[in-house]
């Protein structure tokens, strides 16, 4: 009999959608995230404890790091939800519009907030990007984020696509992404209009992916 791990593998291979054991891992990682987030901007990270974030959570120390093997990473999946549904985006986004173009726009719609939730999130987003102890947590959302939208950029190109150009691509719009944020944590500018996420965003993926020569392969092709 096949250990679970490799059954509930297989059936998320063979469905395309993760099982429901995976989608309640990651719900209870979400929740984790969200206080620790709250936690953190209310005592920064140095001063709140795993079995703060755990009791808080209403889960045990030995669950907790289940999830997670040190605090910090615990407000990743939160980090990272921005990062994941702008590559899902950009996977669901149609194919007659030009790749650069479908880029920017799923980039700005990740970045604008749908509900008072999405807010709160941008928020919680601003207080961990200000907390030099959440550095390594960050730069590793991120590396997860550019190695997703490398994949989905792979399965937009055409065959014979020079790797190197779409890891420029990949690498270039995740640093466009980074750096508006973390423009828009440092200053006091809103969620919404100028200077906001979505604003700086779209600046800086114009700036940062302008004359990349893929956008011309894959025109052509």
């Amino acid at each position: 009999m096949r250990p679970d791990g490799v059954r509930l593998r297989t059936l998320t291979l063979v469905t395309g959608r993760p099982t429901l054991t995976q989608r309640r891992r990651d719900a209870t990682r979400l929740e984790i995230a969200r206080t620790a987030a709250a936690l953190f901007a209310e005592h920064g990270a140095e001063a709140t404890t795993a079995e703060e974030i755990a009791a808080a959570a209403g889960i045990s120390l030995r669950t907790f790091y289940r999830y997670f093997s040190v605090k910090e990473d615990a407000v990743a999946p939160l980090l990272a939800a921005g990062g994941q549904r702008w590559v899902d985006l950009l996977a669901e986004s149609s194919t007659d519009l030009p790749l650069r173009q479908s880029l920017e726009r799923s980039a700005v719609e990740s970045l604008t907030p749908a509900d008072e939730e999405a807010v709160e999130a941008m928020h919680w987003t601003r207080s961990l990007l200000r907390d030099p102890r959440l550095d390594g947590t960050w730069q590793r959302v991120h590396a997860g984020s550019e190695e997703r939208l490398r994949s989905v950029l792979a399965a937009r190109c055409p065959d014979g696509a020079d790797p190197l150009e779409i890891r420029l691509a990949a690498a270039a719009a995740t640093a466009a992404i980074r750096v508006a944020l973390e423009q828009w944590a440092d200053s006091d500018a809103p969620v919404a209009g100028p200077g906001s996420p979505q604003d700086l965003g779209a600046r800086c993926m114009r700036e940062l992916t302008a004359g990349l020569r893929l956008w011309e392969r894959v025109d052509e092709g």
